[in-house]
């Protein structure tokens, strides 16, 4: 079939990419050409920029699009009105930050999504990311067809838009490396700063099988808003440490555990260590339901298996800024020093 993928040289669109490629769908790129230009030289490219300039889009039909980088409701606009109606059925990539709050576990697709104060800005943090995906999905439903009361499965077509929230996206090329930097730090072996506190709960998806939900989502089989998360909860941040260690960790790497209220006094930044979730309120964002996506057609991979994967590839790929993310070894060892 024929998909319009926008973005498309970037992580989780390079995954879609290439899942489109492998089930032999006829691909077209819409981007800039500013990230990885030289990838997929055997499908049709597209130059344009979602925002300013998209008479590329001016002609062309496509039986699904595929959008995973709007993060502004009027980019969703302006990309359904360049498509007038020939871009097929839309499947917008959103975010598990789209809900008003969570404060427990087992969270479903139908619970109220967060409402922005200013729903023109376009600043995009800690407090305005999750809201504003929520207008995108608000956007993308006007703007493309009716909204779902439920997770349909193949039969329900005449829903032109489906939904997609992931939590944290782990995988191959990934350009962010929080994922991947827990992966290499545990490698690495030895005392390891573990923040707590350990029973925070803890979800990632594999880009490459979020890649083939996206996909079968394209192709009609399933329509609707899906939790693209695992494990199902409960699963703790502890788990998700003793699974690295368990699976990478050399002989005789430790975890030292460290409370939350000692790193935050110490002034440890979220950057600093990636993924964790410290004591913030809305933690258990990280501990949704993925039954309707598992229903659907959901297939992760054991965590396991990502862990591994993903160092196989970090050390074929070393990274070209490994202080992107992380604790600065000496900034760590100062931290552990003072838990003696």
């Amino acid at each position: 079939m024929r998909i319009l993928v926008i973005g498309g040289t970037q992580f989780v669109g390079r995954h879609i990419v290439e899942a489109a490629i492998a089930a032999g769908d006829q691909v077209t790129l819409f981007h800039r050409g500013q990230t990885h230009p030289e990838l997929f030289p055997e499908v049709e490219h597209l130059s344009g920029d979602r925002n300013s300039e998209l008479s590329a889009l001016a002609t062309g039909e496509w039986e699904a699009t595929i959008d995973s980088s709007a993060y502004f409701p009027r980019q969703v606009r302006i990309l359904a009105q360049a498509l007038g109606g020939r871009g097929g059925r839309y499947i917008h990539i959103s975010s598990v930050s789209a809900y008003r709050e969570v404060t427990s576990p087992g969270l479903t697709e139908d619970a109220p999504l967060a409402v922005l104060e200013d729903p023109e800005t376009e600043l995009v943090d800690e407090r305005t990311y999750g809201p504003l995906k929520a207008l995108c999905e608000v956007a993308a439903h006007a703007a493309f067809g009716a909204p779902s009361a439920g997770g349909g499965l193949s039969g329900a077509r005449g829903v032109a838009v489906s939904i997609v929230r992931p939590t944290y996206v782990a995988g191959p090329y990934d350009h962010t490396e929080r994922f991947t930097w827990w992966v290499e730090r545990i490698a690495r072996g030895g005392r390891v700063l573990a923040p707590g506190p350990k029973d925070n709960p803890f979800q990632v998806i594999d880009a490459r099988d979020l890649a083939d939900f996206v996909l079968l989502l394209a192709h009609g089989d399933a329509t609707g808003t899906f939790h693209t998360v695992d494990p199902a909860p409960p699963f703790s941040f502890e788990q998700f440490l003793v699974t690295l260690v368990n699976e990478v960790g050399p002989p005789g790497t430790e975890l030292v555990w460290v409370d939350a209220d000692r790193l935050l006094t110490a002034g440890v930044s979220d950057s600093e260590l990636p993924l964790w979730a410290g004591t913030n309120p809305g933690r258990f964002v990280s501990a949704v339901d993925p039954t309707r996506a598992l229903r659907a057609g959901l297939r992760p991979r054991p965590l396991a298996q990502t862990v591994s994967e993903i160092h196989l590839h970090a050390e074929a790929n070393p990274s070209s800024d490994p202080h992107l993310v992380g604790l600065n070894p000496n900034r760590e060892r100062e931290l552990l020093a003072q838990t003696r």
